[in-house]
Parts: C-alpha cells; sequence; structure tokens
C-alpha cells in the first residue's frame, strides 16, 4: 500500500509532460442590433419611426449623435439610399443616452452603455417600399483604450396599405477600420475599399471565433479543469509540501486552522482574479507572452527549479527564517493575517510561470473587452487550483501521516528532485531560443536528460544512495517496474541525439532547427537554397526540415507573387509547445512535406521573436493603442488585428490578392486533415488563376 501511494504520487508528477495548454484567440463582439418600423400598421402620409436598439457588449459603450462634431469622437451617422418612398421628418435623434466631460477630448460626450436607442421620423409616400441604409458609429472601450468603428447595414420593406412592415434582409455588422476585415487583407494604414468591407463579397471563407460561440458555462467547466490540470504542472508541487509545513502546528485551536486555511484559499483566488483581471486590462495579452520568454522570469525559474532539486535531493533543507517566522507567528496570535496572506501571495508568484500559458488564454478575452467572461474564468480558475491548497492547509496530517519508516517519504522528496532538475533547463532553454544563445542545442538538451534519468533510474534501484536515505535491503516489485519505465524513457530519448524526431517529446525539446548532428532524412536537408535575395532574419530564425521559406510577410509575399504559388502562413512561436508538435506529428510526414516544400510559399512569423526593429518600422496597433518595436509583437498585432486570433499554430493560406483560399487551420496532429487543408487551398489557387 505505501508503495502503491509512491507510485501515484510520482505517475501524478510526470503526468504533466502530456499537458497542453489551452489557447483561443478571442475578439469583441459588435453590438447587436434591432431595427424594425413602428408602428406596424404604417399608413400614406401618417408619421412613423424607425427604430435602432442595440445590445452593447459589456465594459463597451457606443458614442451618441448629439454633441461637438469637432470634438473628436465620430458621432452615429444614419445614411440613407435616396428613395420617393418616404420623407424624413427632422434627423436621426439620440434616446436618452449618458452624458460626461471627457477629459481626453475637453469636452462633453454623449454614449450608449448596455443598451442604446435611435429614432428616425419618416413619413410613408407609397403603399409599398424599401428603406435601405447603413447605421454607422463608433464603439470604444476605457479599460482596453479601444476604438472600433462600425457599420450595421439593413434593409426594410413596408406595405403602407396592409399595415405590415419587415425586415427583408439581414446584413451583419463589419467593421471599417484598419484592424477590422480579416476576410480581406489590406496593407497597414492603407484605407480599406467598398468592397473589402463586405465579407460576404469579398470571400466565402470565414475566420470563426470559435470561441464566442462557446456558452459561459462551457468557458467556465474548461477553466475549472485547467486549474486542476495546473497543479500537475512542476512549479506548483514544490509548493505542496511547503503549505502543509507552514500550516503544520501554527494554530492551537482546531477552528483557528481551519479559519486560516480558508482564508489562505480565498487569497489564492483573489490574488488570480483581482490581478490577472488588472494584468489583462493594463498589460494586455503580451504580458503572458512577456513572462513565458523574456531571459529575466525564465533564468529566475530555472535558478528557483535548480535551488529546489538541491533541496529535495538532500544537499541542505528550505526553513524559512527563524525572525520571519517568529514575526508571522505574532500576527497570527494577534489576529493578523498578514502571514497567510503572504504565504498564498508566494504560492501564487512561484507557480506563475507554468500557469502563465493557461491564464493567459483566459486574460486575453479582456484585452478584447469582455470583461465578465475573463473575471469569471479567473475566478473559476483559482478555485480549481486553491481547493487542494486549502484542504491541505485544514488537514496537514495527510501529508504527516505518510509513512516515513524506511525513507518512504524522502525517496518521493528525491524522485520530485530529479525531475525538477531535469525541468530546470526548460526554462534556461526558453530564453535560448527567443534570445538565440546558442547555450542549449537540442542534443545537448537530450544529453542532460539522458544523464539525469538515467540516474534517476540508478537510484529507483537502490545503486545510488543520496544523504538522508535509509538503507534499502531489497525494492519492491513496483519501485522495479518504475525503474524500468526511467530506462525506456532514457533509450527512447538516445536516438534523438542523432536527429530521430522523438514524438512524445515533441515541443518539450529543443526544435530540430537547433540539432547539431543528424543522420535522419527529414531532420536536415542539403537541397540547394532557391531563394535569389537575402531572407530576413535568416541568420537567426529557420523553419525545420529544409524548407525555404521565409520570416516576413511582405516579403514573402512578393516571393509567392513571383514563384506563382500561393503563400502559406505559419503564426508559431519559440515557446510554442503544439508548433513543435505539429511540426514533429504532421511536417515530417513525407507527404506532408513534399507539399510544403513544393506546392507553397512559406513564411513563419514568430510571435515571441525579440529582434528589434529600426525605429522608421515602429507604429502603434490600433488594437491595444502600444508601440510594436520588434518583430514578435509585429507579427502577434498582425495576427490578431487581421485573423482575429492570438493562438499558436496558426496556419493561413492565401493567394496574390491577399484572400484566404482556405479556412484558416489550428492545431490537429491529423495528417489527414492537414493534408486536405492544403490540397484545398491549392485547388481554390488554381481555379483563381
Amino acid at each position: 500500500m505505501k508503495i502503491s501511494r509512491f507510485l501515484q504520487f510520482a505517475v501524478a508528477i510526470l503526468l504533466f509532460l502530456n499537458f497542453t495548454p489551452f489557447a483561443k484567440g478571442q475578439i469583441v463582439s459588435p453590438p447587436k442590433w434591432t431595427i424594425q418600423l413602428v408602428p406596424e400598421k404604417t399608413v400614406i402620409g401618417e408619421e412613423a419611426t424607425l427604430v435602432f436598439e442595440a445590445q452593447i457588449p459589456i465594459g463597451w459603450y457606443v458614442y451618441s449623435n448629439d454633441f461637438d462634431p469637432d470634438l473628436g469622437p465620430n458621432l452615429t451617422v444614419l445614411k440613407l439610399e435616396d428613395s420617393e418612398d418616404y420623407e424624413l421628418n427632422g434627423t436621426l435623434q439620440a434616446i436618452n443616452p449618458k452624458k460626461k466631460f471627457d477629459e481626453t477630448w475637453e469636452g462633453d460626450v454623449t454614449y450608449f452603455m448596455g443598451k442604446g436607442r435611435f429614432e428616425q421620423k419618416l413619413t410613408p409616400t407609397s403603399a409599398t417600399g424599401i428603406i435601405k441604409g447603413a447605421l454607422e458609429y463608433q464603439m470604444c472601450s476605457d479599460v482596453t483604450g479601444q476604438c472600433i468603428n462600425y457599420e450595421e447595414e439593413f434593409e426594410i420593406t413596408f406595405d403602407a396599405v396592409s399595415g405590415v412592415s419587415t425586415v427583408t434582409s439581414d446584413v451583419e455588422s463589419s467593421e471599417d477600420t484598419e484592424e477590422a476585415s480579416p476576410f480581406a487583407i489590406v496593407e497597414s494604414g492603407a484605407e480599406q475599399s467598398d468592397e473589402q468591407v463586405s465579407t460576404s463579397e469579398t470571400n466565402e471563407f470565414t475566420v470563426e471565433n470559435t470561441s464566442q460561440n462557446e456558452s459561459l458555462i462551457g468557458f467556465m467547466i474548461l477553466a475549472f479543469l485547467a486549474g486542476l490540470a495546473a497543479l500537475l504542472t512542476p512549479c506548483v508541487f514544490p509548493m505542496i509540501p511547503m503549505t502543509v509545513t507552514f500550516f503544520t502546528g501554527r494554530n492551537k485551536s482546531r477552528a483557528t486552522g481551519i479559519r486560516q486555511a480558508f482564508i489562505y484559499g480565498l487569497s489564492i483566488i483573489a490574488i488570480y482574479t483581482v490581478a490577472g483581471t488588472a494584468v489583462a486590462a493594463i498589460q494586455g495579452p503580451e504580458f503572458a507572452n512577456w513572462l513565458a520568454t523574456h531571459w529575466l522570469p525564465n533564468l529566475f525559474f530555472f535558478g528557483v527549479f535548480i535551488f529546489f532539486a538541491l533541496a529535495f535531493l538532500g544537499m541542505f533543507e528550505i526553513t524559512l527564517p527563524s525572525g520571519l517566522v517568529n514575526k508571522v507567528d505574532e500576527k497570527a496570535e494577534k489576529g493578523g493575517l498578514a502571514g497567510v496572506f503572504f504565504m498564498a501571495f508566494t504560492l501564487v508568484l512561484v507557480s506563475f510561470s507554468c500557469t502563465g500559458p493557461i491564464v493567459g488564454s483566459i486574460l486575453i478575452s479582456s484585452a478584447g473587452g469582455e470583461l465578465l467572461k475573463p473575471i469569471l474564468g479567473m475566478f473559476v480558475f483559482s478555485l480549481a487550483f486553491a481547493i487542494p491548497f486549502t484542504l491541505f492547509a485544514i488537514f496537514p496530517e495527510w501529508m504527516k501521516s505518510l509513512p516515513k519508516s524506511g525513507g518512504w517519504l524522502n525517496s518521493v522528496k528525491v524522485v520530485l528532485g530529479f525531475l525538477e532538475l531535469a525541468l530546470a533547463f526548460k526554462f534556461l532553454s526558453m530564453a535560448d531560443l527567443v534570445y538565440h544563445w546558442g547555450i542549449l542545442d537540442r542534443d545537448v538538451f537530450l544529453v542532460i536528460w539522458i544523464v539525469i534519468f538515467a540516474a534517476l533510474g540508478f537510484y529507483l534501484l537502490g545503486k545510488i544512495k543520496l544523504p538522508h536515505d535509509s538503507p534499502v535491503e531489497s525494492i519492491g516489485v513496483p519501485r522495479m517496474l518504475l525503474a524500468l519505465v526511467t530506462f525506456m524513457f532514457v533509450i527512447y530519448m538516445i536516438p534523438g541525439l542523432f536527429g530521430a524526431p522523438l514524438k512524445l517529446l515533441s515541443g518539450y525539446l529543443p526544435p530540430m532547427t537547433t540539432q547539431n548532428f543528424t543522420i535522419s532524412s527529414t531532420a536536415s536537408s542539403n537541397e540547394e537554397d532557391t531563394r535569389t535575395e537575402d531572407v530576413l532574419y535568416s541568420d537567426i530564425l529557420e523553419i525545420p526540415y529544409g524548407i525555404q521559406g521565409y520570416f516576413d510577410y511582405d516579403q514573402a509575399l512578393a516571393a509567392a507573387k513571383k514563384a506563382g504559388k500561393p503563400l502559406l502562413i505559419d503564426f508559431t512561436g519559440h515557446g510554442c509547445v503544439n508548433c513543435r508538435k505539429m511540426e514533429e506529428n504532421v511536417w515530417a510526414d513525407p507527404s506532408v512535406l513534399s507539399r510544403l516544400k513544393n506546392d507553397f510559399v512559406m513564411v513563419a512569423l514568430y510571435i515571441d521573436e525579440r529582434q528589434e526593429l529600426p525605429e522608421d518600422k515602429w507604429y502603434t496597433s490600433d488594437y491595444d493603442g502600444k508601440v510594436k518595436k520588434t518583430v514578435g509583437k509585429q507579427n502577434a498585432d498582425f495576427q490578431i488585428t487581421k485573423f482575429n486570433n492570438n493562438a499558436q499554430p496558426y496556419y493561413v493560406i492565401l493567394d496574390h490578392q491577399e484572400e484566404l483560399l482556405a479556412k484558416p487551420h489550428a492545431y490537429d496532429t491529423d495528417i489527414q486533415n492537414f493534408t486536405e487543408f492544403l490540397d484545398g487551398a491549392k485547388a481554390e489557387f488554381e481555379k483563381r488563376k
């Protein structure tokens, strides 16, 4: 039974290797308009009212039309086609808008939040007629600093004799802004033509925002499961014994212990919810990317993992300073809860490196203006995350009751120490990839892991003894089986030193392009480079499997036109686990690789590349109002503003007019599906020639 518990604990630690954080791109939805002519029984020569009612997304507002048009914001404007079927009575009227002094514009503005209503009086002059036009308006958010222009087209037929008025067609809102149309790509800073605004006319393919179709309950369930999955990440496990140690023996009464444990859990929830939504509102989705890819947090967590690993291996014991402990105890005795809150804050801080990618996919909602959804998502995520820690705080004896005889508990710590030591290099590898230091190439990384896990295998067999280990006269069958599994893993990694793809570890190892030595036919290519011009950023970036692609959109588009091939955009990232999985599980397939090399011109746009651009190429994004100075930030902004998506990998295929040839393809390791995506786009390209 003791060994069984050991196995369950050790296997749970290993499960995180198969964990993949979810990420879905989100954009703000336009208001939902109801447009109708009232009364329904219209009479020739009698006044009727054209009513526009809007349901405005939470956190956003729509400007009215009854303030100074020269102040700055765009007023709501009604544009009707000329018609002899009716006569207008006056102008468009806003019904009970809110009013405030706007410091930005230094003047009074009127606006609607939640719901909005406009009315236009008119008089029918014929028995039947058509009212056709568009309502142009601007929707803004003070939280994100965004403003988006929309155009709501409509067409209403009325029959003054029968007294029936109906909306004959509903035209979906289309954004009239540089970031708006993801279906007809335009050059940055260029104006869109009328044809480009109408998404239904320019392209039959639509970029679906699947997350908009998810129910709020479904989204919260996903967030809850993500919180549970985060417990299996390597940053979180070391905090469990620290939590138990912190709460063991510090309370004189059971009631006080339970109260402080609940406050501990509530503090975790509060920190994640408040801090998470604040980060989304202030920093946007870029902050999670910074935390995951910048050298500073990665080197910090590399050091933290090495520190924990050495402690678990028995080099030293982790203890809090006695002075700090005494002060915390004093505050607790006086009713203060600073120590409990500090412990919760420490947990959130240390674990954020692993939970950041999961949290980032929730936070992106508020950067797009949906405030309720990310707040609920962060609350549910942190709830699932906090429950186990709260239970350990209430029942610290759960950990204390684990048998210590025979060194069982110390063995668990040592196994965890080996895993911490191996996983520390993942953080160092991330910084190495993003900043192109060349320290941890793929084969060097594999050598380190092979040695560490081989040592773990020998430890499980009792061949290696560490401080605090009890004498082992014999090992049980479960421990021996775990040792055999570890050695199988070591043997599996060895061919990777010679270029084998190692699909089970795809995404966690450095990419194949960093491999120094290979004998694999798919890992490298001796083909002559057919690109006739200097490829931007080819000195620091490379596409795997010898694919001769590009890393700049404009350069790749020009090359695609010259070669007479469609343009395949690969939105990827150095720190993108799923990107590596796609490359090693799908791209490596000979039939897929042949298509990628021969049928398309590929451009790999790294969203986390930190190469800084010349100042004359900097620009301020319409999406978040921030200056984009690096290759990665401009690529990420391009993906969000043009394709309404922020997830990687994301594959888009365009023709020479920069229109979609197929519905964009996201992460999917089914080779047949990816092949059909490529073949369908190629066939459509041939039709349009």
